[in-house]
């Protein structure tokens, strides 16, 4: 009856429009007051969920993108794509792919980068005769690149979710492959719509603007190298990283393109606050439902399930992905990978499966919940940014998911898409 007062109170919450993070807290308090507990509780949880030193990252790494977001890396971005693929066939739409990858290895975060890119690419794209719905659609798979490659922040709250147990560093290699596999895999399908509806290409610029715009987005692409670089060789932690990437962001953004003015310095610093304060409230109660499960024993429940359905790791995983896909349709990602990593790390673990693969599986599957209705928060903002409806854009979004779930699925069963570029470095 306990777990029945813990998820029901959180699903009817969530049915009337409650925000997550107090779905989460209020449905912890009633549980434990069911339970005769001492209220306080929750609240030692909350306040234990928040207070890690891993998770001063997710703060900075967030400014970071935020203060390169005003100061024309983006910009800079974009135009290097462009000359390197805005010459095929639906040539913006593979420029938008590309420059999202780009950012994407900056700020680590799916809705920077929809914003970013597609305040950028969007209108661009409407202007050259692109229809809204391929030009937003376009832009918000794109955006989920950003959650596999470093420094996916979402990586950070994983390894806290699993208590710190599984390195940070070795996530963030295991993403760069998947990444990269779902960026070819939207460039095709790019093309492919592209051809259909008769889009064009844009002319090549020549070698010698290539290498102009190369010179000039290099201030910014050396910040891919030096976060990765540096968290991998050990010789600083994704904590100290994220401070890193916020000095340099400033340094670039200042001083090289001196594009960031004392507004956006300020609209920057209060829109990281913003969402860090956000962030870590939703992730205080997932912490204490989290807590709950664990007490409530759910994890062993859902590992007998599993194995009365079947003790064959193929058919656990693909059991796993389908409750991850529906579950990413109303639950935001930072509370979906709390909540789910003790449930289902378990339950991996039993199977022989890697925790590290697993926690590609469970970051892409979250990444394409961003994009599905009725919580979609990265199709919310490329919708605004596009000016269309949700309905408009899901009408013609089904390639882009297909495409996206194809990944999800080779990079489900071939552990080795994941696990390659981690042992290299071991």
């Amino acid at each position: 009856m306990t777990i029945w007062v813990l998820f029901g109170v959180f699903t009817l919450l969530l049915l009337i429009g409650t925000p997550v993070a107090f779905c989460l807290g209020i449905a912890s308090l009633a549980t434990v007051l069911y339970m005769g507990l001492p209220p306080v509780v929750v609240f030692q949880q909350v306040n234990s969920g928040m207070n890690a030193f891993a998770m001063m990252a997710i703060p900075f790494f967030i400014y970071a993108g935020d203060l390169m977001m005003r100061g024309g890396i983006a910009d800079r971005l974009i135009r290097l794509a462009a000359g390197f693929v805005g010459h095929l066939r639906g040539g913006l739409g593979q420029v938008n792919v590309v420059a999202s990858t780009l950012f994407g290895g900056i700020s680590g975060s799916a809705i920077a980068d929809a914003s970013a890119i597609g305040g950028i690419m969007i209108p661009q794209m409407e202007k050259r005769g692109y229809a809204k719905d391929y030009s937003v659609n376009v832009t918000v798979n794109a955006a989920i690149i950003a959650l596999l490659i470093p420094p996916s922040h979402n990586m950070i709250i994983y390894s806290i979710a699993a208590g710190g147990t599984i390195s940070v560093a070795d996530l963030f290699t295991a993403g760069v492959v998947p990444g990269l596999l779902l960026a070819a895999a939207l460039m095709i399908t790019a093309y492919w719509v592209a051809v259909r509806r008769g889009y064009p290409a844009d002319p090549f610029p020549g070698f010698r603007m290539l290498a102009y715009f190369f010179a000039s987005a290099v201030p910014g692409i050396l910040l891919i190298f030096i976060i990765f670089g540096g968290v991998r060789s050990g010789i600083f932690t994704a904590t100290e990283s994220s401070c890193i990437a916020v000095v340099y962001a400033l340094l670039v953004t200042l001083f090289v393109y001196r594009e960031l003015n004392w507004q956006g310095f300020v609209e920057a610093t209060l829109g990281a606050v913003r969402t860090t304060a956000m962030v870590l409230l939703v992730i205080g109660t997932a912490s204490a439902f989290g807590w709950l499960m664990a007490f409530l024993q759910v994890p062993q429940a859902t590992i007998d399930m599993m194995k009365a359905v079947s003790d064959n790791p193929i058919v656990v995983l693909l059991l796993i992905n389908v409750i991850l896909l529906v579950l990413g349709t109303f639950m935001d990602m930072a509370p979906m990978i709390i909540i789910c990593t003790p449930i289902f790390l378990p339950v991996i673990k039993a199977f022989g499966i890697d925790p590290v693969h697993f926690g590609v599986i469970l970051i892409l599957n979250a990444g394409i919940g961003l994009n599905t209705p009725p919580v979609g928060s990265v199709l919310f903002v490329g919708c605004a940014v596009g000016k269309i409806s949700i309905g408009e854009a899901m009408q013609t979004i089904w390639p882009f998911l297909g495409a996206s779930i194809l990944v999800l699925l080779l990079v489900t069963y071939i552990p080795g898409l994941s696990l390659w570029l981690p042992a290299l470095f071991h």
